[in-house]
Formats: C-alpha cells, structure tokens, sequence
C-alpha cells in the first residue's frame, strides 16, 4: 500500500487530500496540524504497505505484533533469495542493507558483505535482486544532467528497500523482536541521530512508488576531507531537481546549496525533505517527509 491507501486503511479519507491542496498552494498547515500528519506518516514508517502487517495492526494495535509479520515477510524474501542464489550472498547483500546506508558511505560497499568471485556473478545476483521489487536501488550520477541515465555509473549505487517498514524491522534484527518502546521512540520523533537513514529509505520507497528513477550525486569539499551528497536528483523537463533528506527539522542545507552553486544552470526547484511544516528559504523549499509522495 502507498500512504494513501495506508491512511484509507485506517479509515483516514482526509488527510492525504488536505497535504495535497497545501502542497499545491504552497503554503503551511501550521505546526499543531504538522505535528500530527508526521506522526501518522512516521506511524507508516513502522508498519510499512504490507497488506498482511496493516492487517496486523488493525487487529491488535501493537506494534510489536506487526514486527512478527514482517519478520515472517523477510524470511519469506531471504527463502526466495536463497532459490535464486543456493550460495546465500543475495541473502547476506539484503540483510547488510540498513548497515550499509548506516555507513553514510558513497556506495554500496559489495566487498564488506560477501566474497564478490566473479563479477558477472555479483552482476547477475544484483540484477535479480532489482527485478524481485523487493530492492531499490539509486545510482550515481558521475555528471548529474537532464537525462540523468545518460551518466548513470552502474558499479557504484546504493540500496534500499521498497518498504520501509520492512527496513526498520531489519535494521533491529538482532532483536527477537523489535520492542514496543524502540517504536514509541521512532513514532514520537525520537529517533536517534545514527538512524536517520530511514527517512532517506522512505523517500526512495516514495519516489519509486511515483515512478522515478532514483539518482544521487556525491563530491568532495574543498578541503577534500569530506564530501558534499544530494541524496536525490528528479529529471523535471529541462532542469533537475536536487533533493536532500534530513531526519530532522534542522534546516541547513550545505551539500544542497553547493550543487546548485556548480550547476545552476542546470537546477529548477531544489528541495530539503525535513519533518517540520512547508517552509521557503530563500530559493529552497522545506518541504515536510508527509509531502514527497506529490513531488
């Protein structure tokens, strides 16, 4: 389910269409009404769009519950992944996926998970991952430009899953079960800075969900010690659109404001994905997590 079903689910036929009228007129709902939209958004975080977990919570409104589905759902997925790859490095690759975006690495570091033999092999085995749905994958964009699969490098990509609910389960897998209180913490905004990948996990599920493609773009600083990312690019007509992921209401924007510096020519509207209200900063749009699914 996408989050407007999510919501229909949950008997919620008026949320979705209240985000999009604001987002159209590009304005503010006020904080109160924000608070409250993000905290159900973050409760589809958790959940996930699994028929079979949404299910789960509707019965028994214990998040701790619908962590045993997806649990069931994941061996599901690593079962099909081991019939595909009797060797178990498609399994061993999905399972590093949270720990490799934890990383805050430039790519998906193949290397650190399995033994990569052949390349061909480890071709193969990413290819059936891809086409399984279960994945989603975002390449970098060595030239980031319109028609951005015209510089698409196909050896360095990172990795996501196509629910996030699923993810944060898999993210806690250490855990026989991921408890009550770890999701309280995640549905109250209390996630812990080193967790913030899952917000940019959500947005890739969003924006594949919408039919885009996903790219990103990463270089270093002046000083060479460390580097700039855009986590996003979306191809609008003849400009591109830069995206950068907080999991935060913090509104800074260095590694967004340096692309648009080097390639102005080439950015339209750029956007920073937080968890506050809508917000303009200048040429920047805040835009709250709840809204990606309009971009």
């Amino acid at each position: 389910m996408d989050y407007e079903e999510f919501r229909w689910a949950l008997g919620d036929e008026v949320s979705v269409g209240m985000l999009r009228e604001a987002y159209e007129a590009r304005r503010p709902l006020g904080d109160g009404v924000m608070r409250k939209l993000l905290r159900d958004f973050r409760l589809y975080m958790m959940v996930g769009g699994m028929p079979q977990a949404v299910d789960a919570y509707l019965e028994t409104n214990n998040l701790s519950a619908v962590d045993n589905v997806k649990r069931e759902i994941i061996e599901l997925y690593a079962d099909d992944f081991r019939k595909i790859d009797p060797t178990g490095k498609a399994t061993r690759m999905f399972n590093a996926i949270p720990g490799q975006l934890n990383k805050n690495a430039s790519r998906y570091q193949v290397s650190s998970v399995i033994d990569q033999g052949k390349q061909d092999r480890v071709e193969e085995l990413l290819q059936d991952m891809e086409d399984s749905r279960v994945v989603v994958f975002s390449h970098h964009a060595d030239d980031p430009n319109v028609g951005l699969s015209l510089h698409e490098d196909m050896g360095k990509y990172k990795m996501f899953l196509n629910d996030t609910g699923l993810f944060v389960t898999l993210a806690f897998w250490d855990k026989d079960v991921t408890e009550n209180v770890i999701y309280q913490k995640l549905l109250n905004d209390k996630l812990p800075a080193d967790l913030g990948y899952v917000y940019e996990n959500v947005v890739a599920q969003v924006l594949t969900a919408a039919g885009n493609r996903l790219f990103y773009h990463m270089w270093p600083t002046e000083s060479g010690k460390h580097n700039h990312e855009v986590d996003f690019l979306l191809s609008r007509g003849a400009k591109l659109w830069p995206i950068e992921v907080k999991s935060s209401g913090y509104k800074s924007h260095a590694s967004l404001d340096a692309f648009c510096e080097k390639f102005s020519s080439r950015v339209g509207e750029r956007y920073l994905i937080y968890t506050k209200d809508y917000r303009r900063d200048g040429a920047t749009t805040l835009l709250p997590v709840v809204m990606t699914m309009f971009l």
